[in-house]
This record gives structure tokens, sequence and C-alpha cells, in this order.
């Protein structure tokens, strides 16, 4: 291949490497608003239920070997990149070591192809398991099958030459014995990475979750829901307060997880707190969050008024309702008295009732969801199944 199509194949690949760093740089920051900001705004690319960068980035699926998917996508690109000047950077002393790489178009056919194959997989997984799209994925998807094609020499035996120069290369730097030790340092290194961040789960704290709470975040619905206004013993020896958020994710699989408390444990009773992250009625809040989820709050309240507080409860969570029209459908099927239930949801008596809760939760340094009280221990976020069981029986719960 002469120096001018060579020198054109680096130029195009250097643009749509730049542009998949930029994007994989924009997944990375989505990933961790989604997994370690519980009060990050939704994402640009989360549209609707199907187009959801957010709900993507939330799965166990986004990451392998505990490290985020797009971290890998930042460190291909920038590997692509070091292979672009490699001719220019293995002059430095320092980074003599680069000679290995003989033949940088190559190796960039070559990952492009793997990361094309592998981004079909994920595409597979996306479409069909976890049935929500991340668009900047599928932006990276295009992008690698356009690097590969770009960086191929199709003259010259296309992808298999490619494939077949790079493990060539990758054995004749390893027969250098100090490129051997590099190597295998390099790999041992890696390994231990791999095994921390598997174990550690430090990068993914929705695979941690995944494992502790799996019963509770895969169910479907809350096989464990009562009906009525009361869950659990009447006349309990301990009661639990949870302050929750009808539109908070991790609140959903909390709330069956409560449900199973009930089922199974004498003397308890649990008492359910509004404390809704939505501006319109949350005054402690300095920026829109949970849109809407007031609304729900006022409906769940007004239900409790007719008798099915934890029938609404359940349903909300369960059909995550976005409307005022959505919530009045699940209360048609909940043979609720619509016009009564639109008249106490709208009513002075139950917008100071939903006030006093965010109120009461705040005095008590509740700022997140969900949030537990029980006999005066505090609590913010989720904790294991066995851990409310254990202080529950601590206080004087026993097995059902």
């Amino acid at each position: 291949m002469d120096k001018s199509n060579i020198f054109k194949k680096k130029v195009a690949v250097a643009v749509l490497a730049l542009i998949g760093l930029i994007t994989t740089i924009k997944l990375g920051i989505i990933y961790y608003q989604a997994n370690f900001n519980p009060y990050a705004l939704p994402s640009f690319c989360s549209i609707n239920e199907f187009i959801d960068c957010d709900g993507v980035a939330k799965t166990t699926e986004s990451q392998f070997f505990g490290i985020p998917l797009a971290l890998w996508g930042i460190f291909l690109y920038s590997f692509i990149f070091l292979m672009l000047f490699v001719d220019k950077l293995k002059k430095f002393r320092l980074l003599k070591f680069l000679e290995v790489f003989k033949n940088p178009l190559d190796y960039i056919a070559s990952l492009g192809l793997i990361a094309f194959t592998i981004s079909m997989i994920l595409l597979c997984i996306s479409l069909f398991e976890i049935k929500k799209l991340c668009v900047l994925c599928a932006v990276t998807y295009v992008l690698d099958l356009c690097i590969g094609l770009v960086a191929t020499d199709f003259k010259n035996g296309a992808f298999i030459h490619s494939v077949k120069q790079s493990f060539v290369d990758f054995f004749d730097a390893i027969k250098v014995r100090k490129y051997l030790i590099a190597f295998s340092v390099v790999m041992l290194a890696a390994i231990a990475g791999f095994v921390y961040t598997n174990t550690s789960y430090i990068l993914a704290p929705q695979v941690k979750n995944s494992l502790e709470f799996g019963e509770f975040i895969k169910a479907k619905h809350n096989k464990y829901k009562v009906s009525g206004n009361i869950l659990g013993d009447e006349n309990p020896k301990v009661v639990m307060y949870v302050y929750s958020d009808y539109q908070c994710p991790i609140c959903r699989p909390h709330n069956i997880m409560i449900h199973k408390l009930a089922k199974e444990l004498k003397g308890v009773q649990i008492v359910h707190k509004n404390l809704p992250l939505d501006m319109e009625c949350n005054v402690y809040l300095t920026q829109p969050f949970h849109v809407g989820s007031c609304m729900e709050a006022r409906y769940a309240l007004a239900a409790e008024k007719q008798g099915k507080f934890w029938d609404m409860n359940t349903a909300l969570f369960d059909k995550q309702p976005r409307t005022e029209e959505e919530v009045l459908k699940i209360a048609e099927k909940l043979d609720l008295d619509i016009d009564k239930l639109q008249e106490d949801a709208n009513s002075i008596e139950i917008s100071k009732k939903l006030n006093a809760e965010i109120k009461e939760a705040n005095a008590k340094g509740f700022n997140g969801t969900p949030a537990v009280e029980i006999a005066g221990k505090k609590q913010i976020g989720i904790s294991k199944y066995s851990e409310y069981k254990k202080w529950l029986i601590e206080k004087g719960a026993t097995e059902r």
C-alpha cells in the first residue's frame, strides 16, 4: 500500500476513533450517574422505555469482569490512537518498546473486526434480553465496523491477512526475552485487576445489588402484596417506618422486600411514609428530579381513605405510571371510587399530610430513598433482606 493511501486511512481512522472516544467518555459519565449518583437526572438519550441509555447502564450486562463497557471502549479507542502514532512515538528512548508494533493498521483492522463482533453480541443481548436500546452504544457499534473497514487492506488479503499478521507480530515480539517478561508482568497485573474488580464490584454496584437483592429486583410483580391499609400485625411489637418515592428505582424491589418481611415475621407492622423527590411538593429540593412523584404520593394517600393504601402502593411500584391518566387507570382496576379519589388527592387535607411526612423525613435527616427507621435505628438506602430481618427480630419480632 502506498504512503498516500496509508496517510488517508490513518486520518479517517483518527476521526472515527476520536468520535468513538468522545462517545465512550459520555457513556462513562452516563454509567457513573446511573449507578453512583442517586440524584442524577435522566440523560438526554433516555427517551422512553425502549430507547433508554440509563436503563441499559443500570443492568448487569453493562460491565465485563466488573469493568464498565464504557471503560473498555475508552481503552479501545485510546489504543487505536496509540497505534496511529506508534511510528513516531517509538523513536523516543522511553517508548522504544513500541517497536514491536510493526504493522499498526493490521492491528487496528483486527481490533475493529473483534470489537464489531462483540458489539453484535451486545446488541442481541440489548434487544432480546434487556429489551432496551442504548443509542450511544449503537453509535460505537457502527464506528467499530467503519474503523475495521477503513483500516483493512482489501487488496492484500483483507481481514484474514490483518488477523494473521497481528498474530505473527505478537509471537515475534514475545520471542524477545525482555518483551516476554514485560508481557507476562502486564498480564499478571491485568488478571489481578480483573479478579479485584470482578469480586469487589467497586466499579459495578449494580452487579452487587443483583447478587444481594436478585429475588426482589428480578420480580415482575409483588407476590407478597396485601390489600388494605395495614401491612403486618395490627398490634405490633416493633414498627418499621419506610420512606419511599414511587419513581425511585430501588424503592420498587425494596417494597417487595418489606412485604416479604411482613409475611414471614410476627409482631411487625410496616408503616409507609412518603418522601417524593419532586420539587412540586418537596421544598427541600433545589432542582427537578422525580417529576410526578408528588402526584403519585397524593393518590396513594387518597386511596388510603378508601381502605386500599397498600393496593395502590404496590400497583404504583409495579406499573410505574408517569401521568395522572395512567394512575387513574390503575385506580379503576383496583375498584376505587375515581371521583372521590381525585377529589381527595387534590384536597388540602392530603396536601397537608404529604407535606408533614416530607417535613418529618427531613427532620430525621432523610434526603434520599428508600430510608428506614426501626426502633430509632435509621438508614438511608437498601439493606439485605437478612439484615432487616435480624434487626426486627432483635426488637421483638418472631418467625411466623
